[in-house]
């Protein structure tokens, strides 16, 4: 009888909760082999050159070099690499660079185990998922497309005066993806900094039709 054929997989995330309840999760899929864990970029790259797995998941926010930069590391080296992103950032920016770096596909946290497992088959076959919450972000009406919803809400607490913690804080998220969001909304009214976008966002009509929304004050 034939050996059984394993999708060898590298588990690359900075909380250990969220690893070893990932792991037990892939376990439960009988081709599935978790062949090592790493709790940050350097020693990840590391161990994928002692262990060459077919799949690494890999997630954006960590401590040290973050998910993307390791990609970007991980790609120099070992430019076959096959990478899943799984992260909560739901930024289309750190969708973007994500794959730029060389990623295989990108999904978020919030995805159900079936999907999870299908998008892992993907890559591991040559595939490239995206989350269809990162790429079909609806844009809001009235901007003619430039700016999507949750943009434009980072934008209203910008203009608040909240810092990327506080945006972050406030709209669910990390200080990173916050910090994407702002730069994404930089990058798009062609400006160099908050206070220009801010500027820019009343010029163009997306910041004066609406008074802000209440929201609690920093201390």
């Amino acid at each position: 009888m034939p050996a059984p054929h394993f999708i060898r997989l590298m588990l690359v995330d900075d909380h250990p909760v969220m690893r070893a309840g990932l792991a037990n999760l892939l376990a439960l899929q009988k081709d599935f082999q978790v062949v090592a864990q790493a709790d940050d970029g350097e020693s990840a790259i590391a161990l994928w050159q002692k262990h060459r797995p077919d799949v690494c998941l890999l997630d954006v926010s960590m401590h040290g070099i973050d998910g993307i930069e390791t990609m970007r590391r991980l790609h120099a080296v070992a430019p076959e690499a096959r990478v899943l992103m799984l992260t909560s950032s739901e930024a289309h920016e750190d969708m973007a660079q994500s794959l730029k770096a060389g990623a295989a596909g990108y999904v978020t946290k919030n995805l159900r185990h079936e999907q999870l497992v299908a998008a892992i088959r993907e890559v591991h076959t040559g595939g490239r998922p995206l989350d269809p919450i990162v790429r079909e972000t609806p844009a809001s009406p009235g901007t003619d497309g430039l700016l999507t919803d949750r943009e434009t809400e980072v934008l209203g607490l910008m203009r608040e005066g909240f810092t990327n913690t506080e945006i972050g804080r406030l709209i669910g998220t990390s200080t990173r993806t916050a910090k994407a969001h702002v730069a994404a909304i930089i990058e798009k009214l062609h400006v160099v900094d908050r206070t220009q976008a801010e500027a820019r966002a009343y010029d163009l009509g997306l910041l004066k039709a609406a008074a802000p929304r209440p929201l609690p004050r920093r201390p």
